[in-house]
């Protein structure tokens, strides 16, 4: 079974420096049938004005993944890290027993559009840490690229503590791509850009997303060029 999220019916908050959409409950939206997918806990998208953004602040026992859509991130932390990610650059931090840290616009002139992501962790009690990646923008086309894995196979995958797997694609007009799911798991889908049909049945826009459980095949097919995110979820 399919269930469809449009992207229309996200929570959606405004804070002038900051424009978000809530695909589950955070803050001060609350739904007790929308709490987490799986582990997948939170899924933020979120539009930073310039020199703006998240001060420093606490987290604990919780997997944190930013993925940049446009413009740059810069992420510092109580362990002495700071990175500055765009577009091809993915950032996970292991929150575990207590970290700090701050997610800032660096621009002066361009806003920032990222998705940030959280897990619950296999395990509590890990020790924090952070990690910046960067993955090949040309290996998105028509495949489905790992970008984060439980054990990445290769030094441009992020390594999360919890059994998923983060995919890419971009997917050209008139193409398809087949995800074969093994038994038990979950598939999460969001729309990053364009338009794509999910196993013949429905049309996903930009920014909807989708939930299924007990799929073994999905097949995806592109009616426009088309950005998606796929996540394998125990």
């Amino acid at each position: 079974m399919i269930q469809i999220y449009p992207a229309d019916e996200r929570y959606h908050a405004t804070h002038g420096w900051l424009d978000t959409y809530f695909s589950f409950s955070f803050a001060e939206y609350f739904d007790p049938t929308n709490v987490n997918f799986g582990p997948l806990r939170v899924l933020n998208d979120d539009v930073i004005k310039p020199l703006r953004g998240f001060g420093a602040h606490p987290h604990q026992e919780m997997e944190i993944v930013s993925i940049v859509l446009s413009g740059q991130l810069k992420h510092k932390d109580s362990l002495g890290n700071e990175a500055i990610t765009t577009f091809g650059g993915i950032q996970r931090m292991s929150a575990g027993t207590g970290i700090v840290h701050s997610e800032v616009n660096p621009s002066a002139t361009e806003d920032v559009n990222l998705l940030q992501l959280w897990f619950l962790p296999e395990r509590r009690g890990l020790a924090p840490s952070y990690e910046k990646t960067d993955f090949d923008i040309s290996q998105l086309k028509n495949q489905w690229l790992p970008v984060v894995a439980k054990n990445p196979q290769s030094p441009n995958v992020a390594h999360i503590h919890q059994d998923l797997t983060i995919y890419l694609s971009d997917i050209e007009a008139g193409n398809g791509i087949i995800f074969e799911q093994e038994s038990g798991r979950r598939i999460f889908l969001f729309v990053i850009d364009g338009e794509l049909k999910v196993n013949e049945e429905v049309n996903l826009y930009k920014r909807d997303s989708a939930r299924m459980a007990q799929t073994p095949q999905l097949k995806i097919a592109a009616e426009t060029d088309t950005r998606v995110m796929l996540i394998d979820l125990p």
